[in-house]
């Protein structure tokens, strides 16, 4: 018999609410034991510039791996609002008390001007909040479709996997499998708390 896969919105509840109910000094806890393995990866060793974001409701919190990476002088940007209006997102770069500013969704960004933002495009590494993820590297998001939309040039690249996509996740995010749609773009790897998992391009855990 087929695996009944999870209703996305009933899933998206249960974790969210999971998450924004972990307490203070084991989110802080999860994010630093996280973080230590993205910054020990290969892909962040290897990255020159990387995105990263502003960590909401219980989200893992990657400001020690932005820290960690302007200490090496690494180049680190924050997801933007396009400011064409449709619904993709840029890049601004983010430096040391660099001023934010809230978004109309009230995430702050980095306050910016067009010599600012870069495509993810021009990335080497970006870092993705999520909801859920599986043993393919599928990603549940916030069900907006931003990250989808604006990494969707990955789905047609066989050889060239620039931007590497990692996300970042408590462990109890993990699930066997997720529902997956054509437009949906796929983790490259992911970092809990206790794993970093990898996965190819045929879905495969290895």
């Amino acid at each position: 018999m087929p695996r009944e896969l999870p209703d996305p919105a009933s899933l998206r509840r249960q974790l969210r609410t999971l998450r924004a109910e972990l307490p203070g000094h084991t989110l802080r806890a999860h994010s630093e034991q996280a973080a230590r393995r993205v910054v020990d990866s290969r892909s962040f060793r290897a990255a020159r510039t990387l995105a990263a974001y502003v960590a909401d409701r219980g989200e893992i919190d990657p400001l020690l791996v932005i820290l960690a990476a302007w200490e090496r002088g690494k180049q680190v940007y924050l997801p933007v609002l396009s400011p064409n209006g449709d619904r993709r997102l840029w890049f601004a770069r983010y430096r040391p008390g660099a001023p934010m500013r809230l978004n109309r969704y009230g995430i702050p960004e980095p306050v910016w001007g067009r010599h600012d933002l870069i495509r993810p495009q021009a990335l080497d590494l970006i870092l993705l909040p999520l909801v859920a993820f599986d043993r393919h590297g599928h990603r549940l998001g916030m069900g907006g479709g931003w990250y989808d939309r604006s990494l969707a040039f990955r789905r047609h690249r066989r050889h060239w996997h620039r931007p590497r996509l990692a996300g970042l996740a408590h462990d109890f995010q993990f699930v066997p499998e997720l529902p997956h749609q054509p437009w949906d773009v796929d983790l490259d790897e992911a970092f809990t708390e206790n794993r970093h998992l990898q996965f190819t391009r045929e879905h495969d855990q290895r």
